[in-house]
């Protein structure tokens, strides 16, 4: 088996308070994995220490075989939608263009090439007609496929997305995991904080339970059940699990 991921030994802290602890995890490549825990769980800290956003203070992380300097043109990241500062006055076509920077750099500027695949991506989010709208101006759900499509267009193998489905209605969400499980039918890595537990057997193939340390990961046939739901939520917590 490939890994997209590898993760040993990760630990976490902020202000000497541990909010990762000890973590392992292999995430193999072309699956769809959904990190599930309680709030405070370390779900995006997770996610944030594999790229390089927060530091550890022990532990190793590669992706692709590779530190992440290496190999962050082969990632793309939507982040949490709460985190993007929507009042900033750019473009939603902007937007999708800043996809491009890691590929081109930071001096060159986006061409017709860079344009073609940026437009290509807002069409393929359902968002074309809407790039000339500042994105201030655009419903929660409409600002996620922006990002979505600003993901897209980085062309990457391993996609990281932090809730990606927070304030959106049923239409956009199930117009984004389709576009996900396309990309995981295509051989790309996509890794999902998620916190709708229902919707796990549905959208996933590939669960990783989280509470400060990991208790379980695999596929979701396996493992996703109530016996890790409380080693992770606490007793007495169960769900109606969708055979």
């Amino acid at each position: 088996m490939e890994y997209a991921v590898n993760v040993d030994d990760l630990t976490v802290a902020y202000k000497f308070k541990p909010v990762l602890w000890d973590i392992d995890l292999d995430i193999p490549e072309g699956i769809m994995m959904a990190i599930v825990g309680p709030n405070g769980a370390g779900k995006s800290t997770l996610i944030k220490a594999i790229l390089n956003i927060v530091k550890p203070i022990a532990g190793t992380i590669l992706i692709f075989g590779e530190p992440y300097q290496k190999n962050r043109h082969l990632v793309a990241y939507v982040p949490q939608k709460g985190s993007v500062d929507w009042d900033f006055p750019t473009t939603a076509l902007d937007v999708v263009l800043m996809g491009t920077y890691g590929r081109l750099g930071w001096i060159k500027r986006p061409g017709s090439k860079e344009k073609k695949a940026a437009l290509e991506a807002l069409e393929k989010v359902g968002m074309l007609e809407f790039r000339s709208r500042q994105i201030n101006q655009l419903s929660g759900g409409q600002q996620q496929r922006i990002f979505l499509a600003r993901a897209l267009v980085q062309n990457a193998k391993l996609y990281f997305m932090d809730e990606p489905f927070q304030g959106v209605d049923s239409t956009t969400e199930k117009a984004i995991i389709n576009i996900l499980k396309e990309l995981r039918s295509g051989g790309k890595t996509v890794v999902v904080v998620h916190h709708d537990l229902q919707t796990v057997p549905e959208y996933f193939d590939w669960v990783t339970f989280l509470n400060v340390k990991k208790v379980a990961t695999g596929p979701v046939k396996d493992i996703f059940n109530d016996e890790n739901l409380i080693k992770t939520y606490g007793i007495g917590y169960q769900i109606s699990i969708k055979k």
